[in-house]
């Protein structure tokens, strides 16, 4: 510096230089350090990501990288998540291979679940922004899927996309282990706050349950209705209105009849010759009526316990089922194992039990009633049109009975003695009432006991559900099908009805000219030119090109296609289809619910780095031990 002496300025220059020196040292440091510590979170990312790709690949195939519902860590089930890392590493995944050298493992099994649940979660989410982007949509929900030992509710969506097909999609499964005063509520949160499904967008409800949890699932749909007013109770399209109006009651003969109606369908589906000696039986009890004989071989050769008619078939088939059953049991020729021979004992002990003639009987009659609704409602179109005109008139029948049941279950009391007389069948009082209201019950016929707590019951349940299930607002729902066009071709003396319309008047464009384009569109259908076809079904006339150009139609013909009542085409039917694979084809320790939303979702895209994104918010000190 001036005025200082020479080797003064020297010395002060070189400590200028050491401090500029070892400030660009410093600052070359903390860059260096910046980039291992971004080349750190990098690679935990890289790493992450090859973790969910493997686990979404497994999920995709059905694949169980862990058993769900077993205390310990199932070393088969980790194999296949571990072969595919390995396999990844020995590719030259040198990222996997370096955390693995240092911590033996890539994740413990608490991690791995995680990891699947954030799979789960983010697939959920795609799926929710779906349903938001495509309008109204129906909730349905199916039988309770065991998993871990709990019960789960499986819930599905159906709506109407951007391409006008109806479409479902799997969304997962609803807990239903809690007391059923606070379930509805607890599953309500879920759905809303959890899931994010806006619920004030949803226009139907339907469900499949049966059984000792059934009242679970009721309690469910009441609150959602008393919740959410425009989410309609309906029928699922996948039961039969029969089998679904028996399975609801909790009547024990009843429960009876739709559990053994369960045990023979799974007993037949063992083996092929198992149905041949029922086929035998057959022939045994019709040998004069061959023809008879051959219709219900081919009958039985299906689900029948399942179909409209299946109590009619089970009064025609009961003698020789019980001779099956009852053959099978004896094993003289030792074909059965011991399984087999159990099961046909618990069968034959049911089919030999009063209460179940009794409880057959009633259903059969009564029934009888509902069929031809049941299955015009499962029908085309045209059919359900019919269906939904023809309610007053099935409704008016079964008050009819309910106001006679002394006279009507009279005949059906001798029905079932006629039928328990020709299988040496005792007739009495179930035993299970006598053991318990021994005094009550004691010296009470049997006659009068089933008219009070059975056939009175089975009527009165009947017409109070189907008023449930087809309430005012879903029948004028299922009366819009009027707007298909072959309905309004076969009907073009009447203008469909503005009444049943108006249903649908505050979710659609334009209410003003609603009236006027109602009339256009049944102009345009009301004449069929020669050789013209028209489109027959919903799905055919929400395809039509012409379908844009009325804007009120559109909306309304998409408002239908939600309803879970209509069956879908096989091509929108693929996520009902793909589940019911997945509960029949895995084995329950390998069910896992995460595992069942990737595997019936395989087609939603999953960004990976957005999948990481999510793992690492949900669980950051986790992601920060991986």
């Amino acid at each position: 510096m001036l005025g200082q002496p020479p080797n003064e300025q020297t010395k002060d220059n070189e400590t200028e230089r050491k401090g500029r020196k070892k400030m660009k040292k410093s600052q070359e440091d903390t860059v260096k350090e910046d980039v291992q510590t971004l080349s750190e979170e990098d690679e935990n990312k890289e790493f992450l990501k090859s973790l969910f790709e493997v686990l979404l690949l497994l999920g995709e195939q059905s694949i169980p990288p862990i058993t769900y519902g077993d205390s310990k860590w199932d070393t088969q089930g980790l194999g296949n998540f571990q072969a595919l890392l390995e396999y990844r590493m020995n590719c030259g995944d040198g990222n996997l291979k370096k955390r693995y050298e240092v911590n033996k493992q890539c994740c413990s099994s608490a991690q791995l679940i995680h990891l699947l649940e954030v799979c789960e979660k983010f697939i959920r989410s795609k799926l929710v922004e779906e349903v938001k982007h495509n309008g109204f949509f129906s909730l349905l929900t199916d039988d309770l899927v065991k998993i871990s030992e709990e019960w789960y509710l499986p819930v599905f969506i159906r709506f109407v996309d951007q391409s006008n097909c109806q479409r479902e999609r799997f969304f997962g499964f609803l807990n239903l282990e809690e007391d059923e005063d606070v379930l509805a509520e607890k599953l309500l949160s879920e759905i809303t706050e959890s899931w994010g499904l806006d619920m004030e967008q949803c226009r139907g409800q339907a469900h499949s349950c049966s059984g000792t949890r059934f009242s679970k699932v009721k309690t469910f749909a009441a609150a959602l209705l008393k919740r959410y007013p425009m989410a309609v109770l309906t029928l699922r399209s996948t039961r039969t209105l029969n089998i679904v109006l028996a399975g609801g009651m909790a009547l024990s003969g009843v429960q009876l009849v739709m559990s053994t109606f369960m045990k023979i369908e799974s007993f037949f589906s063992q083996s092929p010759f198992l149905q041949l000696e029922l086929e035998h039986a057959i022939s045994i009890f019709y040998p004069n009526k061959e023809e008879k004989a051959n219709k219900l071989k081919e009958i039985c050769r299906t689900n029948w316990t399942r179909r409209h008619d299946a109590f009619n078939v089970a009064m025609e088939v009961l003698e020789a089922l019980l001779l099956c059953v009852d053959s099978v049991h004896d094993n003289e020729d030792m074909r059965w194992t011991d399984q087999v021979t159990h099961n046909a004992l618990e069968i034959s002990k049911a089919l030999t039990d009063f209460e179940f003639i009794m409880a057959l009987v009633v259903l059969k009659n009564v029934t009888a009633l509902t069929q031809a609704f049941g299955q015009n409602v499962q029908g085309k179109a045209t059919d359900i049109h019919f269906a939904a005109a023809s309610l007053k008139a099935v409704l008016h029948s079964l008050k009819e009975v309910s106001e006679n049941i002394d006279v009507y279950h009279e005949f059906w009391n001798d029905e079932a003695v006629n039928l328990a007389a020709a299988m040496e069948i005792p007739v009495k009082v179930p035993r299970s009432i006598l053991r318990k209201h021994q005094s009550e019950y004691r010296n009470i016929r049997p006659e009068h006991y089933y008219k009070n707590h059975l056939s009175v019951l089975v009527v009165d349940y009947i017409i109070k559900e189907l008023n449930e299930l087809f309430c005012e607002e879903h029948v004028k729902t299922l009366r819009c099908l009027t707007l298909v066009p072959t309905v309004i071709e076969q009907n073009k003396s009447t203008e469909p009805e503005e009444d049943s319309i108006q249903v649908f008047k505050n979710d659609i464009p334009t209410v003003a000219t609603l009236s006027a384009e109602l009339h256009c569109w049944w102009v345009k259908w009301s004449k069929k030119g020669k050789g013209e076809t028209f489109p027959s079904s919903l799905h055919e006339t929400l395809q039509l090109p012409d379908v844009k150009f009325f804007p009120n139609m559109l909306a309304i013909l998409r408002l239908i296609g939600i309803m879970p009542t209509l069956s879908l085409e096989d091509s929108c039917n693929v996520a009902y289809k793909r589940f019911k694979m997945y509960i029949e084809d895995i084995p329950l320790k390998f069910k896992s619910k995460s595992l069942a939303v990737i595997n019936l979702n395989y087609d939603v895209g999953c960004d990976l780095d957005s999948v990481v994104e999510m793992y690492m918010k949900t669980n950051p000190e986790e992601a920060e031990e991986l």
